[in-house]
């Protein structure tokens, strides 16, 4: 009977008495690993995987794999290059039983004898923990209301002339200002902005609370908005 078994990424068809090389596994030599990651067992296909089953390998050896040569060479570029070497270290395993089922995490330890179980294969064998269900919207602890008049420390001050509208005629054409695109103007009308003379209004304080509402840390101040907007609401007077 043979089993296809998951381990380090990659999957392995074994059989039992098979001698395979895996991605490096925390057990010692003479030591018993136990793998439950299966993905089919003979006949039996897995939804991924076969529920109960098993594989069981003795650990032979921690080796390393064949050398591999990485060589980079530049061209148009005199004396740049460059070779690393690198060899994979790998566990080498016989596999001793392969289980049909009875395989579960709760019986690693007595499946496997004393010896202790690699990290991966605990991982292996472990099932999956269950997400922990987010608490109900009325669970959760209500959100602080940032005050009208001023944000927690390094928020600045909200702007008192923030709007919910804008005013009759319509919004003023923000992109006219030099650094305000499509989005940034869809970002100021979300935060109640719609007119020049609300930014002209607008002092140190506030702008630090724009900039973070924003995102867009230091864009007022370095393109000049302010001045910017006093000189476009004068011309629309």
């Amino acid at each position: 009977m043979f089993a296809v078994l998951k381990t380090g990424g990659k999957q392995y068809k074994v059989t039992s008495g098979d001698v395979l090389r895996v991605e490096k596994l925390a057990a010692d030599a003479g030591e018993t690993v136990q793998f439950n990651e299966i993905l089919m067992v003979g006949d039996t296909v897995g939804t991924p995987l076969v529920d109960g089953a098993g594989v069981q390998a003795e650990v032979i050896d921690q080796i390393k794999g064949e050398k591999v040569i990485h060589f980079v060479k530049r061209r148009r570029k005199h004396s740049s290059k460059r070779t690393k070497g690198h060899r994979q270290q790998l566990t080498l395993l016989r596999v001793t039983d392969i289980l049909e089922s009875g395989a579960d995490a709760s019986g690693v330890k007595a499946a496997i004898g004393t010896g202790s179980v690699s990290a991966a294969a605990v991982a292996a064998a472990a099932p999956k923990k269950a997400k922990a269900k987010k608490p109900a919207k009325s669970e959760e602890p209500p959100k602080a209301e940032v005050s009208d008049a001023a944000g927690e420390a390094g928020e600045g001050t909200r702007p008192a002339n923030l709007l919910t509208e804008a005013r009759e005629g319509g919004p003023d054409d923000l992109k006219k200002i030099s650094g305000v695109g499509p989005k940034l103007e869809g970002l100021l009308h979300e935060n109640g902005v719609f007119h020049f003379d609300q930014i002209a209004a607008w002092g140190p304080d506030e702008i630090t609370y724009m900039d973070d509402k924003l995102s867009f840390k230091g864009r007022i101040e370095r393109d000049n908005w302010i001045e910017q907007a006093k000189k476009l609401d004068a011309e629309q007077e």
